[in-house]
């Protein structure tokens, strides 16, 4: 999945040796920007990384959406069906009991 779109990596950077001219570039120069540009490479990298794992995440997510959204409705149902069920035993405590018992509190 990964694609390579980069054609140099950090370690080829680093490496790379330049041959020096009579009037070129200061060599401290050059190497402090190669060393910014493979800072950048890194964080780049680490980055995509990060990225590809959190969609490997969702898209586990979404696939099981549908597996909890068939399971939901049963959940609402049974949180529902308790209720009711608890009222008419409170109901049926009230009756039994007598209503004594709820006045007291």
């Amino acid at each position: 999945m990964k694609e390579n779109i980069a054609q140099l990596t950090a370690k080829e950077i680093l490496e790379r040796e330049f041959k020096t001219a009579m009037r070129g570039y200061k060599p401290e120069e050059v190497d402090a920007f190669l060393d910014q540009i493979i800072k950048d490479y890194e964080a780049f990298h680490e980055r995509i990384d990060a990225l590809e794992k959190e969609n490997q995440r969702l898209q586990q997510q979404t696939s099981e959406a549908p597996k909890r959204s068939a399971a939901q409705p049963a959940q609402t149902n049974s949180g529902t069906t308790n209720f009711d069920i608890l009222k008419r035993l409170s109901n049926l405590e009230k009756e039994v009991f007598g209503r004594k018992l709820y006045e007291d509190r």
